[in-house]
Parts: C-alpha cells; sequence; structure tokens
C-alpha cells in the first residue's frame, strides 16, 4: 500500500506537504532561537549547549539533538525527492508548449523550483560553515556559537549568502503553506484568502526574522 500511495502523483504531492509542514514547524524554531543572539553571548552560547542536553537524563548527550536531525534530513530527502519527481511528470505529461499561454502564474510560483535548488545549496554552505567550520572564515571555534555567527556576517560573502537565501525561503514559504493546505484538504473557497494572508504574514516573519541576526551583526548591534 505504501509503494502504491508514492507512485501516485497525489501520494507524492501528500509527501511533499507533510515534510514541508515539518521543516516549517523547525525553521520557526530555529529562527526564535537565532534571535536570542540579541540577548548576548552568554544566552546564546548557553542556549546551544541546553540544545545539546534535552531530555537528560532519559536521553544522553545529544540524542535529542541528533533524533531532530535524523527527522529533518528525512523531511529534506522526502521533500526535494517528491518535489523532482512531480516535476518530472509534469514535464513528460505535456512536452510540447501549450498552443495558447497559460495564466501568468505568481513569482513565488514561478521560482519554486530555482528557489528550492537555492536552499538546497545553502543548507550545505549552511552546515560546513557554522556545523562542522570547514568553510567557516576567522576560525572555527568549538562550542562558541555566537562568536561563530559574528565571524560569518562580518564578511560581505556571508551577508549575502544568507540574505538571498532567507528571500528564496520567504517566496517558497509564500507559496508552499498554501499549496500544503490545498493537498491536505485544509482548503476551501472560504478558506483561501485567510489561508493566503497567513501564508504571506508568516513567510514576511519569517524571513524578518532569519534576516534580523546579520543585520544586527552589521549594525554593531550584534558584536
Amino acid at each position: 500500500m505504501a509503494r502504491t500511495v508514492w507512485d501516485s502523483t497525489v501520494g507524492k504531492k501528500t509527501v511533499m506537504a507533510v515534510s514541508g509542514l515539518i521543516m516549517l514547524l523547525y525553521l520557526v524554531v530555529h529562527m526564535i532561537g537565532n534571535l536570542k543572539i540579541y540577548f548576548g553571548a552568554g544566552d546564546f552560547n548557553h542556549y546551544a549547549h541546553w540544545l545539546r542536553t534535552v531530555g537528560e537524563p532519559f536521553m544522553h548527550y545529544e540524542w535529542t539533538l541528533w533524533l531532530i536531525r535524523v527527522v529533518l534530513v528525512a523531511a529534506v530527502v522526502a521533500h526535494a525527492v517528491s518535489a523532482y519527481q512531480l516535476s518530472r511528470r509534469d514535464i513528460k505529461a505535456r512536452p510540447a508548449k501549450y498552443v495558447h499561454a497559460r495564466p501568468r502564474a505568481s513569482y513565488a510560483t514561478r521560482t519554486m523550483r530555482w528557489g528550492g535548488i537555492i536552499l538546497g545549496l545553502f543548507i550545505v554552505w549552511h552546515l560546513l560553515d557554522l556545523t562542522t567550520g570547514t568553510v567557516h572564515s576567522g576560525g572555527f571555534q568549538e562550542g562558541r556559537p555566537y562568536q561563530n555567527v559574528v565571524d560569518t556576517f562580518s564578511t560581505w560573502y556571508g551577508n549575502v549568502i544568507y540574505i538571498v537565501a532567507m528571500l528564496a525561503l520567504g517566496l517558497h514559504i509564500r507559496h508552499g503553506f498554501w499549496s500544503a493546505a490545498q493537498t491536505l484538504g485544509v482548503g476551501s473557497r472560504r478558506r483561501d484568502r485567510a489561508l493566503k494572508t497567513a501564508a504571506n504574514i508568516l513567510a514576511l516573519l519569517l524571513t524578518a526574522g532569519f534576516i534580523a541576526v546579520p543585520v544586527g551583526v552589521m549594525t554593531g548591534v550584534v558584536s
């Protein structure tokens, strides 16, 4: 049954919607945690340490964090694979161009694929920068995320990469949230306006919340 559901277009759209909502929930929590940087190095570094001790003593050190990582990786892979396969099906279904022009889609809709690619590349860079320190500038300091964040956003390219990715994220959420609601059967004619408003507000808040971190470093509020 699982294989039958996965092979169907509706099944892939459902997987894409559910995995997208899982990632969206993580992004909300992650943004709130990021904003703790405005409370200073002590609070931010303490928060980062707390993430590794969540669930103790029942859970060992970092077990909860690794569990979250595994769920997120599974969600990202499921989302990316279903999006790619749906895209291929769409192309195969109509390999020739439409005789009549299709209704002009929103900017967010037309850039969903490119936005997904940008976000995928950003995730790789972000992990190599602030998790492993492989491409980090200024000397990566294990256990001192506040200093590492300040180092990253003290470079012009760190700011450009992050802000461009967050703008792409906002567009992705704006369309993806509403699309997921339709897929899961939440949408209706009466609810469409409310769902689109919620998608716009959520996209704006998350984009502004994430961009607030590099802006804080650039303006010297966070240093």
